[in-house]
């Protein structure tokens, strides 16, 4: 794992800052003013952070063979259900409902990280992301980033590495 970054935790940190830093993983939050009207939360984190959105990865919870999975997907894309119930040894995969995927993960939607949720929940990472020297993900809520090494948010989600993206 990388070392510790000079930008770290902050006062009022969320869930995956927190896990961030206590397992002392190099990372950089950006924060932005987040829009409600915007039609896509990834798309407007990358246009805020002027990061090209092949870089700016969503998470979102499916539901494969009834175990609630996490899918990490670069934004620009979709994410292909099909090859995540393969990618975690499953048959079938559908969207989780929102509120259950809240409740779980103890994060709001359009905010939901794939660090520090209250209950660790299988997850895969598209492979697209080891393209990268870094990506972001979200930090736990609508507005704030965080960008890590693809191999640190691996380790540290127990992610599967799998074309889960289309």
């Amino acid at each position: 794992m990388a070392k510790k970054s000079k930008k770290q935790q902050q006062p009022g940190g969320t869930p995956a800052t927190v896990a961030l830093t206590a397992a002392g993983a190099a990372y950089t939050v950006h924060s932005y003013d987040h829009d409600p009207a915007h039609p896509s939360y990834g798309e407007e984190a990358a246009e805020a952070m002027g990061v090209s959105p092949d870089r700016v990865f969503k998470t979102l919870v499916a539901d494969v063979d009834g175990t609630l999975t996490v899918a990490v997907v670069p934004v620009a894309g979709q994410l292909d259900l099909k090859a995540l119930a393969a990618a975690v040894g499953g048959k079938r995969a559908a969207m989780a409902d929102p509120a259950l995927a809240e409740r779980t993960t103890g994060y709001v939607r359009g905010g939901i990280s794939p660090l520090g949720q209250r209950k660790k929940l299988p997850t895969v990472l598209d492979a697209s992301a080891s393209a990268h020297a870094t990506i972001c993900v979200s930090a736990g809520r609508r507005g704030l980033e965080v960008e890590l090494t693809p191999e640190d948010l691996q380790e540290l989600t127990e992610a599967v590495l799998a074309p889960i993206g289309r």
